[in-house]
């Protein structure tokens, strides 16, 4: 999805209203788009105020660069309430990539990720498709530290779009996903194609680190720096750490 969004005033047509934020449905020249503006940010203890449109837009530019192509066109722009990060809508349902499945029946080509009880006292397995979609994702949200992949942002069918990428780039350790199935395996030559170029483009030279300065700290990029750097040498998928929640709540 390369198009960008037309500039120009956003009308407000909508809002969502279950969001923890303020999320507006907006159109620019007959353009449906999400608008996040900062101001409607609800403070968090773990992420400075007011940054979390910076890493939304931060997230589309690492997936671009990267080759992966799956977060929107985000940009930050100024609307009704001032500054904020505004998405390209996307058309389709939360996809059917990722389900709940009876002890002993996922299906061939799933990989588990959660086990747990349900209302009944019988044990449900959380699990995602073996499928590089889902896998373009994760590489993602593996190099932006995503503290909050929940299967309802992943939307789409024959694409997957990632949504919801402002919980991201935290200095300390804070994935938290319901894309673990790969948790330790080799990664895949793609991810490593798309590692190497995304290394190239974090040189100090480079449109993206200009780019990046202005939406990060500097910790934050360095921290950047160093993910991406310990995937490539590694060669593995980042498996859960046993000291702290890695799955986010409510998972869907």
């Amino acid at each position: 999805m390369d198009t960008r969004i037309p500039v120009g005033n956003l009308e407000v047509i909508g809002q969502v209203v279950d969001a923890s934020n303020v999320v507006l449905v907006v159109e620019s020249a007959g353009v449906r788009a999400v608008y996040k503006p900062v101001r409607g940010e609800r403070p968090l203890w773990d992420f400075p105020d007011g940054t979390l449109a910076a890493r939304e837009v931060a997230s589309y530019l690492l997936s671009e660069a990267m080759g992966l192509g799956v977060v929107p066109v985000t940009e930050l722009r100024e609307g009704p309430l001032g500054s904020g990060a505004l998405q390209r809508w996307v058309e389709g349902e939360v996809s059917g990539l990722v389900d709940l499945f009876g002890e002993g029946e996922v299906p061939a080509g799933w990989l588990p990720v959660l086990r747990g009880l349900g209302e009944d006292g019988r044990t449900i397995v959380v699990a995602h498709a073996d499928d590089e979609r889902l896998g373009r994702v994760a590489l993602l949200d593996a190099v932006t530290n995503n503290a909050d992949r929940k299967a309802g942002h992943l939307l789409g069918d024959a694409d997957v779009w990632a949504i919801d990428n402002g919980l991201s780039f935290h200095v300390d350790p804070k994935l938290r996903t319901v894309l673990w199935g790969w948790a330790g395996r080799p990664l895949p030559d793609w991810a490593f194609t798309a590692l190497k170029e995304l290394a190239t483009a974090l040189r100090p030279d480079q449109k993206l680190t200009e780019e990046l300065a202005g939406l990060l700290s500097t910790d934050e990029m360095q921290a950047l720096h160093s993910r991406v750097e310990a995937l490539m040498r590694e060669g593995l998928w980042p498996r859960p750490d046993a000291d702290r929640p890695v799955v986010p709540w409510p998972v869907f």
